[in-house]
């Protein structure tokens, strides 16, 4: 079994300058290594709001770095300088819509503001890549929701296949008939 590589991004101004402690690219990487038992390698990157930097980056993780994921944290906000899921659907062969209609279905359960987040994903060549809000809490949430859909995600793209620790989240595969 190969180890997957999985790209972590976090999107942020203020983190690519150093300014404040990454909380929320460490919260994905925490969070993966409680749901995964199979060997996995992170590919981290703290990026600025740069929409061609963040294509490049999503570019080199998907097709150089040979991430089976990615997935990134920040910009997803209605800022001028939020232009993650934009960056992200310029570099996406196809778009997968239910990533970010259930992200913030789970987050109205806890905020009302969830409307204005714009998480998305999509299939870029062998990649699934996926956005995240910035907020550890609402990492979480989010996460937590839309991952049981990943390791099969993944297997329908012949990527490696995922094994997690079902005690701290239950992927989701059809049983064979």
């Amino acid at each position: 079994m190969s180890k997957a590589k999985i790209g972590i991004v976090t999107v942020s101004d203020r983190a690519s300058a150093g300014i404040y402690e990454d909380l929320s690219g460490k919260a994905i990487i925490d969070l993966l290594t409680k749901y995964l038992t199979s060997e996995w390698e992170p590919v981290y990157k703290v990026i600025p709001d740069e929409g061609d930097v963040i294509e490049a980056t999503l570019i080199d993780l998907a097709d150089n770095q040979d991430c089976c994921l990615i997935v990134t944290t920040g910009g997803t906000g209605p800022s001028k300088r939020d232009v993650t899921p934009e960056a992200t659907e310029a570099v996406c062969d196809r778009m997968m819509p239910g990533f970010g209609e259930l992200m913030r279905a789970e987050s109205l359960k806890f905020v009302p503001t969830a409307i204005l987040s714009r998480q998305t994903a999509g299939l870029r060549g062998d990649s699934l890549i996926v956005n995240l809000p910035g907020k550890p809490k609402s990492i979480r949430e989010c996460l937590d929701a839309v991952f049981p859909a990943i390791p099969y995600c993944i297997d329908l793209m012949d990527g490696p296949f995922l094994v997690c620790d079902e005690a701290v989240i239950k992927p989701f595969r059809p049983k064979a008939k």
